[in-house]
């Protein structure tokens, strides 16, 4: 081995935690990694922009096709409950065979179930278009994880973050782009959108380039080291993981689905006031999203799973009781904190089954599907019978669940030198 490979390979340490002393490819195709993992994110943005629209224009299809809020629950289960099911399944197919452009392919059908959005007639078609939603994404999801962790250069974490941060700025930008084109236009202006689904088809096609010629790499990698732990822990801290993700996404299901509704029924806003300050809460969960991985990497995951979902209790509890002005503050101080999580919930797990990055990932993520589906569904039941309010309340009690993270088993520290250097050869 040369004496620059084994500079490449060595692994420092410092409080602890494992750095990579100095990089380990060449400059240039560091570069490359770092634009693949760059436009993964970008076309994350794109693809959950157009999922947020759905509950974006919720307010719109109230009014259109007279419906209540357990339909408009059902709807985000429709196509949340779609994705959550077919995740796992896309990204356990992926492990074994790797399907480079699956994402263009993805993205298509998210195009088409935009469209079909923009035109549906019926209550009906609504929920067929928003299944179409889900099903893109169900494909998206398990393997730009895979190519963002592929890009990361050793930086779980950190790739994690950046690619999430994507998925939380469209989030963001789907109600705000909704208050100015959709709201003033109708739901014929969603069709507008299908730009944004034709630019990530694009991008994803470069992706799919980048990450075939990339496949012959990582199956010389095959041979993946085990966590050190035994299968009780391992399913214990899946386990853990699964509580953590309900406790987060059952009260962003709330958030997200009927914040709105909530401004507009306590405060007497305008649906587009409502929808800028919806806008002022995703995009403080976006913020969130980038520091989550990168401190993770640093100060172990466990520690920004116990900040970031116990943490942000005191918030949660006082936000159902705050005036205007509060209610302001104490969205985005709940938006930073909580959002920091899925990132180090993500990477944790794919620690804990080292190998199985699609299918851990198409787990994680369609499980934060699913529970938004069936929170959303389950909330808008609840807000029908006892009002919007009240499922305020319900839900700040939700972080409390973070106490279990007691119970997740120890990995700072167990990802040795050799581990870390195989994967960013």
């Amino acid at each position: 081995m040369s004496a620059r490979s084994k500079a490449g390979l060595r692994v420092g340490s410092r409080k602890g935690f494992l750095l990579l002393s100095s990089p380990v490819l060449p400059r240039s195709e560091r570069d490359t990694a770092f634009r693949i993992l760059l436009f993964v994110s970008i076309c994350h943005l794109l693809n959950d922009l157009v999922q947020s629209l759905i509950s974006a224009v919720y307010p719109i299809l109230k009014t259109s096709f007279h419906l209540d809020f357990a339909q408009l629950g059902l709807i985000t289960l429709t196509y949340q409950l779609t994705a959550s099911i077919l995740q796992p399944f896309v990204g356990l197919y992926t492990d074994r065979k790797p399907m480079p452009y699956s994402l263009v392919a993805g993205m298509g059908i998210t195009l088409t179930g935009l469209l079909m959005l923009s035109v549906a007639p019926t209550y009906a078609l609504l929920l067929l278009a928003a299944a179409f939603v889900g099903m893109g994404s169900s494909i998206f999801h398990p393997e730009s994880s895979r190519v963002a962790r592929l890009s990361s250069g050793g930086q779980f974490g950190m790739a994690q973050s950046i690619y999430q941060l994507g998925g939380t700025a469209g989030s963001a930008m789907g109600p705000l782009l909704a208050a100015f084109i959709v709201v003033p236009g109708g739901q014929g202006s969603l069709a507008w959108f299908s730009l944004a689904a034709l630019l990530a088809m694009y991008l994803l096609w470069r992706v799919g380039g980048w990450y075939q010629a990339h496949l012959a790499e990582k199956q010389a990698r095959k041979a993946h080291p085990a966590s050190g732990l035994s299968r009780a822990k391992v399913l214990l801290g899946l386990t853990v993981l699964g509580l953590l993700v309900f406790s987060k996404y059952f009260y962003l299901a709330g958030i997200s689905s009927y914040y709105t509704f909530f401004l507009i029924d306590k405060f007497h806003l305008s649906v587009q006031d409502a929808q800028l300050l919806l806008f002022l809460f995703l995009g403080s969960t976006a913020a969130g999203t980038l520091f989550g991985g990168p401190i993770g990497d640093r100060i172990g995951r466990k520690r920004v799973l116990w900040i970031s979902i116990l943490g942000v209790l005191p918030f949660t509890l006082a936000l159902p009781h705050a005036n205007l002005f509060w209610t302001r503050v104490l969205s985005v101080l709940i938006g930073l904190v909580i959002a920091s999580a899925f990132s180090a919930i993500v990477v944790y797990a794919q620690e804990l089954v080292p190998g199985q990055v699609g299918m851990i990932s198409g787990v994680f993520f369609g499980l934060a599907f699913g529970m938004g589906g069936i929170g959303a569904a389950l909330l808008g039941k609840l807000a029908d019978h006892s009002g919007i309010a009240y499922v305020y309340q319900i839900c700040s009690f939700l972080p409390a669940i973070g106490i279990l993270t007691a119970l997740l088993p120890d990995l700072d520290g167990k990802t040795t030198g050799k581990q870390l250097a195989g994967t960013v050869r």
